[in-house]
């Protein structure tokens, strides 16, 4: 990369910095349990709206899988799920009717929290209807992976978003609050991705799936991306640009090996298709608070009138993280 582009993305990241610093004031807190960060801790950071289904089990897979706190903003819902996640004793919450897509979707108010609070701590930032998968997550916990990375000096980990759905009609099983989405949604795609380089940012820019072939099948370019770096040893000079799809600096995208080999990566089980996914994309829809002009919920809008089916017979049905490594979808790299 040549000096001008680099000393333009510097300015970017110092850019994006100074919007965090602005926008904590559109955050009110609710709930402030964060003297309880300890060092060491795992932090999880997420912006969500009416999830309030969603929220127990998301709270508890992360909890056994070794998060120490979460920081959650809530972007005025009006479900419960604030009431809920107020009495939670490991989250710290805050609260803001302001607009989300001024907000970088999000973005600039955990940017914020985490130069606030995550300095020198690991970081996973996730939505809560997405659960990190990595090598050997059956028998070690996530800061068995963390301690391995830092031993190994690396400073970020990359995970692919897969989407997961029921066999049938979307909205046929009745998804209950508490249960496990993946007794429901437990299949994918095990193929049909396309993966590229951006040459400005330096990470792989993976786009496919069901949403690819059922939403988007003659517009494959604008499907949604599926590339992310969830999880970052965080320092407060850092700045995620789009979702967790890009950060700066530059480097922190680099969790593939450049040379062909393969560096330890996870997944993102995405449990997207519920039988609650047509209320929620009809009032994203009618928010229209995401990327585009809500061009991915106006996809949605289209045919869910149908209640599509995304099984096909090329859809896997999954079965543990070493079954999606075996398929290409991950990879233990080094971490034996």
């Amino acid at each position: 990369m040549g000096v001008w582009q680099s000393y333009r993305l510097r300015l970017q990241r110092k850019r994006f910095r100074l919007r965090a610093w602005r926008k904590r004031r559109e955050l009110r807190l609710l709930r402030d349990r964060t003297a309880q960060i300890g060092a060491g801790d795992i932090l999880l950071f997420s912006t969500l709206r009416n999830e309030r289904v969603r929220l127990p089990f998301f709270l508890d897979y992360y909890r056994r899988m070794g998060v120490a706190h979460f920081l959650i903003v809530d972007n005025d819902s009006d479900d419960g799920g604030r009431e809920y996640l107020e009495v939670q004793p490991d989250v710290s919450v805050w609260h803001t009717a302001h607009s989300y897509k001024r907000a970088r979707y999000g973005v600039d108010w955990l940017n914020g929290l985490q130069n606030t609070y995550a300095h020198g701590h690991w970081a996973l930032v996730v939505d809560p209807d997405e659960f990190l998968v990595y090598p050997f997550c059956d028998t070690r916990p996530l800061p068995a992976l963390t301690d391995w990375l830092d031993a190994s000096s690396i400073k970020s980990f990359g995970a692919m978003l897969l989407d997961m759905y029921p066999k049938g009609r979307i909205g046929a099983q009745p998804y209950t609050e508490g249960q496990d989405p993946f007794e429901i949604a437990r299949w994918f795609d095990s193929g049909n991705y396309t993966i590229k380089r951006n040459k400005r940012f330096g990470n792989l820019w993976i786009q496919g799936g069901p949403r690819a072939r059922v939403f988007f099948p003659d517009r494959p370019a604008l499907a949604p991306a599926l590339n992310k770096v969830p999880l970052v040893k965080w320092h407060r000079r850092y700045a995620y640009v789009s979702s967790t799809h890009t950060v700066l600096p530059r480097g922190l995208n680099l969790v593939y090996d450049e040379w062909g080999g393969e560096k330890a990566s996870g997944v993102l089980l995405h449990a997207k298709f519920l039988s609650t996914f047509r209320a929620k994309a009809a009032e994203e829809l009618s928010r229209g608070q995401h990327y585009a002009a809500s061009v991915e919920y106006r996809a949605y809008a289209d045919r869910m009138d149908d209640d599509p089916d995304l099984w096909c017979r090329w859809s896997e049905s999954y079965i543990n993280w070493r079954q999606l490594e075996i398929l290409g979808l991950m990879s233990k790299g080094n971490w034996a």
